[in-house]
């Protein structure tokens, strides 16, 4: 009986040592990760358009039909080339009831004054009583008076049907038409809209999340779709502080500080903001998961993931900030962190990659 014991206790021990040679090395699971920033420059783009800085709306000073319009989208025109003419047969009734009006006051003027010459003959002479001439030197004063207002009634008439034409008060580019001929006009109706192109600059809408760190920025950078080999400086001049009620960005304008001849009006460009940051490092939301209802992320040690609990800020896009619990340097895995367990040997699948804030 102890034969047979001690002979099964043998193979046990040999099936032991057997199975103790053929032990597998633990595998290594391949993971991505990203490497926690330090506070630093951050960089965001936003998209823009190349416009005029100084843009006139032309219109008309009165109402009427417009009989025709005399430039195009695109054209260039010198300070006083006619846009566009009204219909001012109104206008110059107007003008020929008041020229009609300043010659009856003028007549009437004539005569109070020679009538006044002949009183003052008389009073001379002592014919009349002072009373008398002071009434017809007032009748004389009043005709004239009233020729000085039918002078000035004229000379308005006469701008009536000046405004009848519109012209260019500058040289520059015509950018829009916003009236055809034959369509009856309010006064003070856009008509068309002109550009001056010696000063041109880029409009862009900054998102409200941004608008802090767009005004603080230490640089502008403005590069053309057209030209993507260029690259220009700008300086903020104009930052509207009202947001617009349907996007709900805020309008700037970047002024060129090197513009080459490369620009045109109603052109693509791109402002790249460059902005001293010292906000919250960002990971990948796929680097972060919840264990016992807290927010954690896997920090890899040499060849090894650790546990780590952290304190989450703002969500922006698919990255979120990371408050505390993370230092710069340190690597965290962003990619299939449900199915690993702390203290768990990884490999990185391919070379590290910076988490940076997103723009």
């Amino acid at each position: 009986m102890n034969r047979y014991v001690i002979a099964a206790a043998g193979a046990l021990i040999a099936l032991a040592g057997c199975a103790k040679q053929e032990a597998k090395p633990e595998p290594l699971r391949p993971v991505r990760t990203v490497v926690v920033s330090e506070n630093g420059t951050e960089e965001w783009v936003l998209p823009g358009e190349v416009r005029a800085r100084y843009e006139t709306r032309l219109s008309f000073r009165l109402p009427g039909q417009m009989l025709a319009r005399k430039v195009e989208v695109g054209e260039r025109v010198r300070a006083g080339q006619t846009v566009a003419a009204l219909d001012a047969r109104d206008a110059q009734l107007a003008e020929s009831s008041a020229k009609a009006q300043l010659a009856q006051a003028q007549s009437q003027a004539a005569l109070a004054e020679a009538d006044l010459g002949r009183f003052t003959e008389l009073r001379a002479k002592n014919f009349i009583s002072q009373a008398e001439y002071d009434r017809r030197e007032a009748q004389a004063r009043q005709a004239h008076e009233q020729a000085a207002a039918a002078r000035a009634q004229a000379s308005q008439a006469a701008n009536q049907v000046a405004y009848a034409l519109l012209t260019a008060p500058h040289s520059g580019v015509i950018t829009a038409i916003e009236a055809e001929a034959g369509q009856v006009l309010a006064a003070g109706q856009t008509v068309a809209r002109l550009a001056r192109p010696e000063e041109l600059e880029v409009a862009v809408n900054v998102p409200e999340h941004r608008l802090a760190a767009f005004r603080k920025a230490g640089e502008y950078e403005v590069r053309l779709w057209s030209a993507p080999g260029k690259s220009y400086h700008g300086r903020l001049r104009e930052l509207s502080p009202v947001a617009d009620p349907a996007s709900r960005t805020y309008s700037a304008r970047i002024s060129l500080l090197d513009e080459d001849g490369s620009f045109a009006i109603g052109m693509t460009a791109e402002l790249r903001v460059r902005t001293d940051t010292e906000a919250a490092p960002q990971i990948p939301l796929s680097a972060l998961f919840h264990r016992d209802g807290k927010p954690a992320v896997w920090v890899m040690d040499e060849d090894r993931v650790r546990l780590t609990e952290v304190t989450t800020g703002e969500v922006n896009g698919n990255a979120v900030a990371i408050v505390a619990g993370l230092e710069p340097g340190q690597r965290v895995v962003s990619a299939g962190v449900q199915r690993l367990e702390d203290g768990q040997r990884v490999v990185l699948a391919e070379g590290p990659q910076l988490a940076v804030t997103q723009p």
